[in-house]
């Protein structure tokens, strides 16, 4: 690798989420400012997001030395490494790298600039997690100077790039890289040949318009997103839009789009107003399963379930309660990072 050199002009690429990986990277939760009290709650859903993922590939599970109660359950499942690494939250899928392949094998790990989400929350330690996590995996790094995370994007296998308009302009309203040259980075770092440009996520998102939580490829040309049977859902109108954007778009291959729609949870507020984060798209792709978050409304939960079921046929859907990490403004995909296995010249 030579200094300043991008990932894609040496090789590497972003492959889809379904290829199979070597392990999953996730984080202890640790942030009391995040969790409040139900920090104890979410480390039990994490404990069981774990368990559920870890049934169909290796799990490397991140703590913070100096917080880590209630980790102990978890050292005896099968499939669980233990890691000590500082840490000031636990969204691996933004503060961890975003990993890159050769069709030779090689893997590489791509580090953002991450600053916490336009300086909202402590990211110091964070901003080291992407390199503690590609060193530990023997994997080459390259840094990107640009402020992104991996929540930001979801790609199919061909080069075409799922993003929201709402997230660029957030990351860039003090300055930064204008559209064309924030394309130029995804082409560059991930080997993106078309991104494909929804409005906004959902409401209240603190991330400022992550596309994770509305729309995700699920298949080559294929992509779930989510929608909302109630008119009077603030959102109803621009998950629509997002629905129309998809339907109306080609892959980078230039192949139309299939579009399966799930069906938003009920909208809930908390006891400040503030709506709460609940995605049935915030799911985890692992080898041979799909670990989708789980609200407690049966009939909603058990539709999604189903919905998601057509979506990926060949693997086995499995649900989690994870309310009080929806609380927090995340879920499953964002407490997550896929590390894909080496590729092979007739993967």
């Amino acid at each position: 690798m030579k200094p300043g050199e991008k990932a894609n002009a040496a090789g590497f690429r972003m492959i889809a989420e379904w290829r199979p990986h070597a392990a999953c990277w996730i984080a202890w939760p640790k942030s009391e400012p995040t969790f409040g009290d139900t920090l104890g709650e979410a480390r039990r859903e994490c404990a069981d997001v774990v368990r559920a993922i870890a049934r169909f590939e290796p799990v490397c599970l991140l703590h913070d030395p100096d917080s880590h109660d209630g980790i102990e359950v978890l050292r005896e499942v099968d499939g669980v490494e233990l890691i000590a690494c500082p840490l000031d939250d636990s969204w691996l899928r933004d503060s961890g790298p975003t990993f890159v392949s050769r069709p030779d094998g090689a893997i590489a790990g791509i580090d953002w600039t991450f600053d916490g989400w336009g300086g909202l929350y402590p990211h110091e330690r964070d901003d080291n997690v992407a390199r503690f996590i590609i060193e530990r995996a023997g994997a080459a790094r390259f840094r990107s100077e640009m402020v992104f995370e991996g929540g930001a994007l979801s790609v199919d296998d061909c080069g075409t790039v799922l993003i929201t308009q709402q997230c660029f302009e957030h990351r860039t309203r003090n300055g930064g890289p204008d559209r064309a040259e924030f394309e130029a980075e995804l082409a560059q770092q991930l080997g993106a040949r078309k991104v494909i440009w929804l409005k906004r996520s959902l409401e209240g998102d603190s991330t400022n318009g992550h596309v994770d939580v509305v729309a995700a490829f699920s298949a080559p040309g294929e992509v779930v997103v989510q929608t909302s049977d109630d008119p009077s859902d603030p959102d109803y109108g621009n998950l629509l839009e997002n629905k129309a954007i998809l339907e109306s778009e080609t892959d980078a291959d230039g192949r139309p789009l299939r579009v399966c729609t799930v069906t938003s949870p009920p909208v809930r507020r908390k006891p400040d107003g503030a709506r709460r984060m609940m995605s049935y798209i915030n799911f985890y792709i692992a080898n041979g399963g799909v670990v989708v978050p789980q609200y407690g409304f049966d009939d909603a939960d058990a539709a999604a379930l189903a919905r998601l079921r057509g979506a990926f046929p060949d693997r086995e859907v499995v649900g989690v309660l994870t309310p009080r990490i929806a609380d927090a403004g995340g879920n499953i995909h964002c407490i997550t990072q896929q590390q894909p296995l080496p590729e092979t010249p007739d993967a």
